[in-house]
This record gives structure tokens, C-alpha cells and sequence, in this order.
């Protein structure tokens, strides 16, 4: 069995915003755990896609929050990297020698709507017609529009303390919004859950693929780190996320796609997922939910729900969206 080094330090590559750096230290203590002699030093980096704060889909889409970090894993610069999965691309192969050791449990993947501070509202119906709704996921935007098209729903970037502060009228912007869609687990995370007002459930808004899992990622032929990271591995997290991942891979979706996609597990053992595509205004989607076949294989799942959305159309919602 391989064993890490006594005396090795071991470099986390993250990015430099708090919710970031939240996580990257959360990581940090579990290893300690794991290895009480362990040296950890993170590496904070910000990001190309944490210094644009126009639309994330002109320079590449989500995929710059990880491209950089995945480079420095690449060179050698960091021994790992700390990796929110939703914000890892699905319509390409994983970087060449890196490879995902471990997933952490699974946090709450549900979203959540915030008001301004002081603002009496506690749901979506309690908005006007005319409402300014800010988000930073396109497939939020779309499942909003579905049930409230008479609500404007804009989008909003930088780190979620920053979207706050534009909610809360602390950062005025061109079109102060009356309210914010923001993860669940993101609040949590940072301390702020009491922010919160209406969760969604799930059948409302549908979440995003990897939603609420931290991927550990190390270089394949680092085999010491990997065994490490590989004791902290949630399986039902890591079967779960590869039967979404397969379908959205399959889906070949890019960042301006509205997917959205979610893998549970019944009582009985048995995988169940969920997937979803839309236009970006929401009036056109498609909808598969199946369970796993009996040898309950989550890429063979993902592949099949995602023939499925395909058969209804997909291809072509996803075709007909500029990216």
C-alpha cells in the first residue's frame, strides 16, 4: 500500500475567493485527520475567470474557475486541487495525467432565494411583475422563466459576499435586483444560511450537474497523494456524480446551455437520475428521469437518460443557443 512521505508538504491548489479558500481549508483539516503529521500549504490563485466580470461564456465559459489550477497540477506547481464539480466542463476530457481521487459527501444541492436585507419577502410570489431576479447560472434563469416569464432575470457574477452586497444596495449597480439565487450549500459554507428565505426544492429547480460536491483532484502518477485523498472518498457521492457527469458529457452542452441534472439513490440501493434541458428563456425543455438497470452501473445510466433527452430533442435546444 502506498504510503505519503513523512516530512512532504502537500501544495492544495485553489482559487483566492473566501468561498474558495473556505473550502481548500475545510479540505486541509480532513486530511489532517487522516494524516496528523501532514503539512498542507494552500496556493491560492485567482483565476482568469475571477478577473472578468463580463460574461463568463466569451472568454470559455466556467471552465477558466478550473483550467489554470488544473495547469499548475499539471507543472508540478501544487500536489492537488480543491474543485467545486459543477464547475468542472463536461463536454471535454479531463486534463491529460490528472485524475479525481476522492468526492466529499454531497451538501445540500438546492438553491435558494435571497432578499435585500430589511425586505419583508419570503417567496417568489411575493414578487411583482417586473421584478429583477439575479443569477449566475443560465439554468437557474430558464427554470425561473418557466413558472415567472413576467420576471426579469439578469445575470450576476463575483464572489457570493460581493452579490450580497449588490443585493443589499452596499455595490449599487445598473439594475439593483429585488432578489438573488444562490446555492443553498455556498451559504452554508460561508456562514450565511440565515440569508436565506425559500429553498427550492429540487422538482422546482432542478440543480446543476455535480451540484454540492468538492472533486479532489491529483496528478496520476503521484500515486502517494492519491492514496491519501482516496481515504477521504465518498462512494455513493462518486457513483452518484458519474452517472450525472456521463449524461452531460453524452449531451455535449456547453457553458451557455441550460442542463441541469441530478443522481440520487433510492431506499432500495438502486440509482435514479434526473435530467433536464432548456431553452434560455424556458419555454422549450426536455425531461427523462429513469432508475439504473439491475446491475445499477451510474455510466450506463447517464448514458441512457441522456439518449433520452436526446430522442425528445436536446440536441437541438442546445444547437440552437450561441455560445
Amino acid at each position: 500500500m502506498t504510503t505519503f512521505p513523512a516530512g512532504r508538504t502537500l501544495r492544495l491548489g485553489t482559487r483566492s475567493s473566501p468561498m474558495a479558500l473556505a473550502q481548500a481549508t475545510a479540505v486541509s483539516e480532513l486530511l489532517r485527520k487522516e494524516h496528523p503529521d501532514l503539512q498542507v500549504e494552500l496556493v491560492p490563485v485567482t483565476t482568469e475567470g475571477d478577473r472578468w466580470h463580463g460574461d463568463l461564456s466569451r472568454l470559455g465559459g466556467k471552465g477558466l474557475f478550473v483550467k489554470q489550477i488544473d495547469a499548475m497540477l499539471q507543472r508540478g506547481d501544487v500536489d492537488l486541487a480543491v474543485h467545486c464539480m459543477k464547475d468542472v466542463p463536461g463536454d471535454t476530457p479531463m486534463p491529460e495525467g490528472l485524475v479525481f481521487a476522492a468526492y466529499l459527501p454531497r451538501d445540500d444541492v438546492r438553491d435558494v432565494l435571497v432578499f435585500p436585507e430589511g425586505s419583508g419577502s419570503q417567496t417568489l410570489d411575493d414578487l411583482p411583475a417586473g421584478a429583477v431576479v439575479a443569477t449566475s447560472a443560465v439554468r437557474r434563469k430558464a427554470q425561473v422563466n418557466r413558472v415567472r416569464p413576467d420576471l426579469t432575470v439578469v445575470r450576476v457574477r463575483g464572489a457570493v459576499g460581493t452579490r450580497l452586497d449588490k443585493l443589499d444596495g452596499r455595490k449599487p449597480t445598473d439594475t439593483t435586483p429585488d432578489a438573488m439565487i444562490l446555492a443553498t450549500s455556498g451559504l452554508e459554507r460561508l456562514g450565511l444560511s440565515h440569508r436565506g428565505r425559500q429553498v427550492f426544492a429540487v422538482d422546482d429547480l432542478l440543480p446543476a450537474v455535480g451540484a454540492g460536491v468538492l472533486g479532489l483532484e491529483c496528478r496520476h502518477d503521484d500515486p502517494a497523494t492519491a492514496a491519501l485523498l482516496s481515504r477521504l472518498n465518498h462512494g455513493k457521492t462518486m457513483t452518484e456524480v458519474t452517472a450525472e457527469r456521463v449524461m452531460l458529457h453524452e449531451l455535449r452542452g456547453h457553458c451557455n446551455s441550460p442542463i441541469a441534472g441530478l443522481c440520487t439513490t433510492d431506499p432500495d440501493g438502486r440509482l435514479s437520475l434526473r435530467g433536464m434541458v432548456f431553452s434560455p428563456d424556458g419555454s422549450t425543455s426536455v425531461h427523462a428521469h429513469l432508475r439504473a438497470e439491475p446491475t445499477n452501473d451510474p455510466a450506463l445510466l447517464g448514458t441512457r437518460v441522456a439518449a433520452e433527452l436526446l430522442q425528445q430533442g436536446a440536441a437541438e435546444i442546445i444547437a440552437a443557443i450561441p455560445h
